[in-house]
């Protein structure tokens, strides 16, 4: 194999042994689509090598991240033992992901996935060292009361977590139930809802609807766990009639509040789970929440990213301009 061949192929055994846990005799669903059929193949190939003989669903993808897979594959998903997921557009917050993790299926995303992060990147973190510090963060989530997140960009953002349980999504599903993607490595937590309130100033990326790296900050006052304006430059205006015209109150919905938690991810680029995972990094989950603890199902699920934040769980700072103390 060529070089790039041998480093993809390095980086599927990691996916499936360490992230995956692939056993034999597992029922795997392998869901992807035509461009990343490559990817697929790899992990594929690797599962054969230990016996495993997977099924894999090649879809076209949905117009949005959060909508639904089509029915034939949402049927398969509930038979599954384990999902693992290189799609382009993310089927995470999806129906058929949270009735498959009901019935006690693992699931690994890799949503907007790219060939380089096989082997660039995040890959490179040490997922067992880096779970500890993962779960940590989420044990904060659940504990407090309260989170409020500032930034030097502008950001003044509160939420209130009473009754809400964090997640941490380490990059390893070795549990039934168990959710999580790779690369990016997070902990987060849906806020109660209708308590979100303040000013988020995204001077990071927005991952989805194609916009990446963001041109100029984008800022969103949210009032009452809703955004309530959007302002800024053309990426702003692009994000503000893109969602009015999707004519949904739960496209605003205040969904997710989470932690980027990879210390191999040190830079935003407009890849989904390479920007979700910036180390020290912040972003906020928009849309459907209800694979994350909260109660309300949107049409979509989004993120916008926040750099060099200030994190504080009551009255204790954990992330502070972006370095992680906590």
């Amino acid at each position: 194999m060529r070089g790039k061949e041998v480093l993809m192929m390095q980086g599927a055994e990691k996916i499936v042994n360490t992230c995956a846990r692939v056993e034999k005799g597992e029922k795997v669903l392998i869901i992807t689509d035509p461009e990343r059929l490559n990817i697929a193949k790899l992990l594929y190939g690797v599962m054969l090598g230990k016996g495993v003989e997977p099924v894999t669903a090649v879809m076209m993808p949905n117009e949005f991240d959060g909508q639904e897979p089509p029915s034939m594959i949402f049927q398969a998903m509930l038979d599954a033992d384990l999902l693992i997921m290189p799609v382009a557009k993310s089927i995470s917050h999806s129906e058929a992901v949270h009735k498959a993790l009901a019935n006690g299926a693992r699931a690994l995303a890799m949503s907007a996935f790219v060939e380089e992060q096989m082997y660039i990147g995040g890959i490179k973190a040490d997922f067992e060292k880096q779970r500890a510090e993962c779960l940590r963060f989420g044990r904060y989530f659940t504990e407090a009361e309260e989170i409020r997140i500032t930034s030097p960009g502008g950001t003044d953002f509160y939420a209130s977590l009473a009754g809400r349980n964090g997640n941490s999504h380490a990059c390893i599903v070795d549990e039934p139930g168990m959710y999580s993607s790779v690369p990016n490595i997070e902990a987060n937590i849906s806020p109660a809802e209708h308590t979100a309130s303040g000013v988020v100033v995204i001077d990071g990326a927005v991952s989805n609807f194609g916009i990446g790296v963001v041109d100029a900050p984008i800022t969103m006052k949210i009032e009452a766990g809703m955004i309530k304006s959007i302002s800024g430059g053309k990426d702003a205006k692009y994000l503000d009639d893109l969602l009015k015209s999707l004519g949904s109150e739960g496209v605003l919905n205040i969904a997710q509040i989470a932690l980027g938690l990879n210390p191999e991810i040190k830079d935003f680029n407009g890849t989904m789970l390479n920007d979700h995972g910036v180390y020290g990094s912040s972003h906020i989950g928009i849309g459907t929440s209800h694979n994350l603890g909260g109660d309300v199902k949107a049409d979509i699920h989004y993120d916008v990213m926040i750099s060099n934040p200030t994190v504080k769980f009551d009255d204790k700072v954990v992330i502070n301009e972006g370095k992680v103390i906590g």
